[in-house]
């Protein structure tokens, strides 16, 4: 029985666990709106942002960011949260007016395609001439 287990778990579980993985897809914020539900990298340029007056329980304010297109017409946005409001304006700072790759699961709210910043490392600035 044992040797059936180690079998089973050699021939369906091993491949899953060393089995590569296919990298983000890079997309540009307008192409955002048809990859629904999937993660990638979005690369743009940080247009516009805004700091909220709102906290969210558990995370804090937030300061959303429109890449390529501000409003009132956005293609793509992400959200990045702060506890106070020093780390708000540094995170606002840093951003605005860069080219920037954010990296997460692409989700819709009225229609307009954004991510959802959790961790700093879904956010990357993009070097001058990089594609």
């Amino acid at each position: 029985m044992k040797t059936f287990i180690l079998l089973a778990w050699l021939t369906t579980l091993l491949p899953l666990t060393l089995g590569e993985t296919k990298p983000p897809q890079r997309i540009t914020p307008a192409e955002a709106k048809n990859h629904d539900g999937e993660l990638v990298i979005v690369c743009g340029k940080a247009v516009d942002s805004k700091i909220s007056k709102y906290a969210i329980p558990g995370r804090g304010r937030t300061v959303t960011f429109d890449l390529d297109e501000p409003e009132p017409n956005p293609v793509f946005y992400f959200v990045a949260f702060g506890s106070d409001a020093a780390k708000l304006k540094r995170i606002q700072e840093t951003y605005q007016g860069q080219q920037v790759c954010v990296t997460g699961k692409i989700t819709k709210f009225h229609d307009v395609p954004y991510v959802m910043v959790t961790e700093s490392s879904q956010l990357k600035l993009q070097s001058v001439g990089q594609k």
